[in-house]
């Protein structure tokens, strides 16, 4: 019977406009905040599901090279030629594709690739060369609360990025809360609000329409109340209004900095890794309007572009702080690149 007046006195509270049983005052004005739930438990084997992840890019890009080998007693001009479409086909970007040719094309005056596993060898050394400097972890230890401004177009996968960062730094012990700073598209929230559920951490959100300055100035104010280690802001991702997006960006950035002096400490881009070089277009575009300081890029499984990782590192010169290769929690991870290499090389 507990159960059901509870229920009950909630929902008539929620018509009166007064408070809930629990005494919670609840009103259209006032935060939403969802509490914390059990936390899912990890899964292992990253590595072979990165690999299985990018599967279909190792075929588009090694499978093809390999082939391009096979039975070839000497490398020349007229390989390097056609190693070059292959690049570029496997979307690591025409920049970038050049930039390593010609640094073959060096070791190949060099009489350094005299067969076709010493080339291989060597374009494994030069991708490795290209990413490992932007392979920078993000630190969340100080200051606190740390904030992360998640950008991102719609459809990139920046809500279950959310979710999982979420769960990941609530699993290591950290208080996190997070914001639902995407007003504006239909059940943003909502859904937000089922990640942030399954991780256990909470989420300050408004009535649909509202505005995001509102969440955030909100959230802000919860974060120092409750003592937040981390708090996470989520944005809209109406890329194709760039004036009214970057004028919103720099309003939530304002009220962040205002209530929390040095905040946002970091402002996060997620990419589709699916959407190949127009992921490269997007980002370009957004460090237009906001100092992008790290990349996530999702939706690495399943996907024959995942040669965009290379020219995210080497064309947008970014920190590449995330990877993800699936819908776990547990399949969003801190880029390695050497683990990245070994698993397209495989």
């Amino acid at each position: 019977m507990s159960d059901n007046k509870g229920f009950f006195g909630n929902l008539f509270g929620k018509l009166a406009g007064g408070a809930s049983a629990d005494g919670e005052a609840i009103s259209d004005d006032e935060p939403v905040v969802k509490k914390p739930a059990l936390q899912e438990k990890p899964q292992s084997g990253f590595f072979d599901r990165l690999k299985q992840g990018l599967s279909k890019t190792s075929e588009t890009l090694v499978g093809k090279i390999d082939r391009l080998l096979l039975g070839r007693k000497e490398i020349d001009a007229d390989t390097l030629e056609e190693l070059e479409e292959i690049l570029i086909s496997a979307d690591i970007g025409v920049t970038t594709t050049v930039e390593l040719v010609r640094g073959l094309e060096q070791r190949l005056k060099r009489n350094e690739l005299k067969d076709g596993a010493a080339l291989r060898a060597a374009l494994k050394e030069d991708i490795l060369a290209r990413i490992e400097p932007y392979a920078i972890p993000l630190d969340v230890s100080v200051p606190s609360p740390f904030v992360i401004l998640v950008i991102g177009v719609n459809g990139v996968g920046k809500t279950t990025t959310i979710g999982k960062l979420a769960s990941r730094y609530q699993g290591e012990g950290k208080k996190v809360l997070v914001a639902a700073g995407d007003t504006f598209r239909a059940a943003a929230a909502e859904q937000l609000a089922v990640w942030t559920d399954r991780a256990g951490v909470d989420l300050v959100r408004h009535k649909e329409g509202a505005d995001p300055s509102a969440v955030v100035f909100d959230a802000c104010k919860a974060a120092l109340a409750r003592g937040a280690d981390v708090m996470i802001v989520d944005t809209a991702g109406r890329l194709h209004t760039k004036v009214n997006l970057m004028e919103e960006l720099k309003k939530i950035c304002r009220i962040i900095g205002r209530e929390l002096p040095g905040a946002p400490h970091e402002s996060l881009l997620v990419l589709d890794a699916s959407t190949g070089q127009n992921a490269i277009s997007q980002a370009k575009l957004f460090k237009e309007v906001s100092a992008v300081s790290g990349i996530a890029l999702t939706k690495l499984d399943g996907s024959a572009k995942g040669g965009v990782v290379v020219a995210v590192c080497s064309e947008l010169k970014v920190p590449l702080r995330f990877i993800g290769i699936g819908e776990s929690v547990e399949d969003l991870r801190e880029f390695e690149p050497r683990q990245f290499v070994d698993a397209l090389f495989q």
